[in-house]
């Protein structure tokens, strides 16, 4: 069940975040083709801005997966509600701040990021800013409520909400640079109307029945909203590193090469951001079930899902690299269709760009993991050292050996060196090459349930129904349990998962999967279901009548605490049983 669910949220990932790349490379090119290569320097220079409020919602959307994954493993609604209400509301007070404060202030911010105090360059930044700023509520709402899509199953919406985004931007710029002539301005405009679209599309679910999130104002506590700057801090300072480093470059190559190597620089950072796809990708992935995985305390789980993400990123590293590499003339000549230096040097910076890809994947996938898993010192300081330090220090270094071409291998060089310096660390904590085993993980030595406290089955028949309840009932009884606690487990296996095979089962096409996990804690008994059938919550909406109504409450009946969730398109119910020894039967 993990490799389908690493390969479904891959795939959505992916998607979503190469069409928003796309938008934004869509935009590069009709700047270049439309408005010249000043204009394209002036959409580089602008960046740090446009990054600073992505890294916001980058960080309310890490923050999201951190603690409602963390609700989601407890089986807890209402704090999943809350983690939902505190985000949206401290989304929309943020970036309605930020669009007040870059519209008073975005022509000393044009010359504070490089553009002079005043001239063509300045104008047309400053004028870019204004008109980007405006959609910034809607940017920030987009990224917000991106998490939540995932978390809901909704994966084929949120891939029509970007897509719809796209194509409303590519429309709008057509008709800016076609029609109405509005410069920089109208291009910032149109990418703040598609998102606005991507908004609208989103709130199809939220607003429709099936929404599992519920928004309540007294669910907005100011602890849920430290919970949730606390989760999400390392992807802000990764987006804070990337504005950072975006700054120092276009310093180090305005110095080096001048305009050209800055309008080349956007170009690159552009078309890389759709081969970054990717490692955004790999990422949230790594983020969303290695949080799930933690609080469930499920080590074989984390181990098997970063094995599954390195080899994706080999994979998709190589296929994704070589297409860069080979399509580099091709793809910076949408951007810059007449040749000259700033060509020369995006393609090569391009090429050189496509080989930090595989390290880039390695590195989101891991410091994710720790940010998961409560290693956030770490996940921050990694963040900062791949997003800027050492990309940064790269750049400087070979530009004083090299000179411009040199600045080029920037991305890879500070990959490799991130994922490097992490590998020695791991070496020096664990004694083991990164590789052994779990070594990479950092888990405690005492985390997780021991091998002979677990047992898991995967059910596809009936049959294995009750394979699995006697299993179950031996397993309580190796433990020293009473017949009756032994007997009450194997009850409880029959009958929830015995109605999830009956009545799950036969819905829609394929074959579904059906886990069950039972685990002993210090005087209790954990029982899990897990199943890819269609939502159904027996804790609170049980039949009236019927023979599986009578089973589930029965179950009910026999269990201390129960607690249900629908997340990833998967239905989890967990039980918490007490033995006959210490419940005073």
């Amino acid at each position: 069940m993990i490799r389908k669910l690493v390969r479904q949220m891959l795939t959505a990932q992916i998607l979503s975040s190469l069409t928003v790349s796309l938008c934004l490379m869509i935009d590069s090119i009709m700047i270049g083709r439309f408005l010249g290569e000043e204009a394209i320097a002036a959409y580089g220079l602008a960046n740090p801005v446009l990054l600073f409020i992505g890294a916001i919602g980058s960080l309310l959307a890490s923050g999201i997966q951190v603690v409602c994954a963390r609700s989601l493993g407890r089986g807890s609604r209402e704090e999943t509600d809350a983690g939902f209400s505190s985000a949206l509301a401290l989304a929309a007070a943020v970036s309605v701040t930020f669009t007040a404060a870059v519209l008073l202030l975005r022509d000393p911010l044009a010359a504070v990021l490089g553009a002079g105090g005043a001239g063509a360059l300045h104008g047309q930044t400053a004028g870019y800013l204004a008109g980007f700023s405006l959609g910034a509520p809607f940017s920030m709402g987009a990224l917000v409520l991106v998490p939540f899509l995932q978390m809901a199953g909704e994966s084929t919406l949120l891939i029509a909400a970007v897509l719809s985004m796209t194509v409303t931007d590519v429309a709008l710029d057509l008709l800016n640079v076609t029609v109405f002539h509005g410069g920089m301005f109208g291009m910032g405009l149109a990418s703040s109307v598609s998102y606005l679209v991507a908004v609208a599309v989103s709130l199809t679910y939220f607003l429709s029945r099936r929404n599992v999130f519920r928004f309540s104002r007294r669910l907005v506590t100011g602890k849920k909203l430290a919970e949730l700057l606390k989760g999400g801090l390392p992807a802000g300072v990764s987006m804070a590193s990337g504005v950072l480093l975006v700054f120092v470059m276009n310093r180090i190559l305005q110095t080096a090469g001048g305009n050209a190597a800055v309008a080349a620089f956007a170009v690159v950072s552009t078309v890389g951001n759709v081969g970054g796809c990717i490692v955004t990708g790999t990422g949230g992935v790594s983020l969303t079930l290695s949080g799930i995985f933690y609080h469930e305390e499920d080590r074989a789980a984390l181990r098997e899902l970063i094995r599954l993400l390195c080899r994706s990123s080999a994979v998709l590293g190589l296929a994704v690299g070589a297409a860069l590499v080979l399509a580099a003339p091709a793809a910076v000549g949408l951007f810059i269709p007449e040749a000259g230096e700033a060509r020369t040097m995006a393609v090569l910076g391009l090429r050189l760009f496509s080989a930090g890809l595989i390290p880039c994947c390695v590195n989101a996938a891991l410091k994710n993991l720790y940010l998961a898993t409560g290693r956030v010192t770490l996940s921050e300081i990694l963040s900062l050292a791949e997003g800027a330090v050492m990309p940064a220090l790269s750049a400087l270094i070979l530009s004083l050996c090299f000179g411009t071409d040199g600045v080029w291998l920037y991305y890879a060089a500070g990959q490799l060196l991130t994922l490097t310096c992490l590998g020695l660390y791991i070496r020096r904590k664990t004694g083991q090459a990164p590789w052994r085993g779990d070594a990479c993980l950092l888990l405690r030595d005492d985390f997780g349930v021991k091998p002979e406290d677990l047992m898991e089955t995967e059910i596809r028949s009936l049959r294995e129904v009750s394979e699995a309840a006697q299993a179950a009932e031996r397993f309580c009884r190796q433990h020293g349990q009473s017949e009756r606690t032994a007997n009450r487990m194997a009850l409880c296996i029959e009958e929830m998962a015995g109605n999830i095979v009956e009545h799950g089962f036969p819905q829609g096409k394929g074959p579904h999967h059906l886990s069950v996990r039972v685990l002993l804690k210090p005087g209790y008994w954990v029982l899990r279901f897990r199943d890819d059938c269609r939502a159904f919550d027996p804790v609170h909406y049980v039949p009236a009548e019927g023979q599986e109504s009578l089973g589930i409450r029965l179950v009910l009946a026999l269990a201390e605490e129960a607690n249900y969730t629908y997340s990833l398109n998967l239905n989890n119910l967990t039980l918490r049983l007490r033995p006959d020894a210490q419940s005073g039967e």
